[in-house]
């Protein structure tokens, strides 16, 4: 996992040659400007998903992990806490996919605040829990860039 400001988002560019692609377009890109739906940016390989939703409370929120794709969230407006674990750690209750590229698991984690300006990567040996209310429920738009690994 990483976490960091957008604007030091090139340092992670070496990772990959996909991921250099999905940073770059995070950085020179104006987001918050695109409507909820899915937005391809290199054939299957990347794609961007926008939505915007209402923080839940940690029990509400699932756990998830994915295999084909890393996962890229950038919240847009709004905050959110985004709980994250090694994925050794976890039980999973709902097999993984391959068409929706998910799995649902249970356990415990840590959790990261993501304000606009901040983005976290999740690899596929991280679970993490997107979409967790920070102190009050609140409207959050974000966008997840998904990248093929």
């Amino acid at each position: 996992m990483i976490v960091d400001k957008i604007i030091h988002a090139k340092i992670y560019a070496h990772l990959s040659d996909c991921l250099a692609v999905a940073l770059n377009y995070l950085q020179a890109t104006d987001l918050s400007k695109f409507k909820p739906g899915i937005y391809k940016i290199e054939d299957n390989e990347i794609y961007a998903s926008v939505n915007e939703y209402d923080t839940k409370g940690v029990d509400e929120a699932k756990w998830e992990a994915h295999k084909k794709y890393a996962d890229i969230h950038c919240v847009l407006s709004g905050e959110e806490k985004m709980g994250y674990a090694n994925l050794d750690a976890m039980e999973v209750t709902e097999n993984y996919n391959p068409d929706k590229d998910v799995m649902f698991l249970k356990g415990a984690g840590d959790y990261i605040t993501i304000k606009p300006g901040d983005f976290a990567i999740f690899f596929p040996h991280d679970a993490h829990q997107p979409g967790v209310v920070c102190n009050t429920k609140t409207k959050v738009k974000k966008v997840v860039l998904k990248v093929i690994v």
